[in-house]
């Protein structure tokens, strides 16, 4: 399904890939991954550079989605971030850098 197929022709959601989550069509690169670098301050270039066997295209267009929807995707920003998956998954970060969970081993 694309959501806005004239507006944001490369952008395409489909349940089972990338949690549902707007990405660049034929790929897995989630829109909100690309966004959370833009805001960082990567330009669309350096993108480009990044992900050289995406079409620049397709980059400018994840970036005018997360521009057009900036709302829903500044939120799967959060959902995604370290912290935020530790505490729906029950994971502690250790001093060492690696993640446990209370029921793994």
């Amino acid at each position: 399904m694309n959501p806005a197929p004239d507006l944001h022709p490369h952008i395409v959601r489909t349940e089972g890939f990338c949690g549902g989550s707007p990405r660049i069509r034929g790929t897995r690169l989630a829109v909100w991954g690309l966004a959370e670098l833009y805001c960082r301050g990567e330009s669309i270039e350096d993108l480009s550079a990044l992900y050289p066997h995406v079409d620049p295209a397709a980059i400018r267009d994840a970036i005018g989605y997360f521009l057009d929807h900036r709302q829903e995707i500044e939120a799967e920003i959060e959902e995604n971030t370290l912290e935020s998956v530790l505490k729906r998954t029950g994971g502690v970060l250790g001093e060492d850098g690696v993640i446990r969970f209370a029921d793994r081993k």
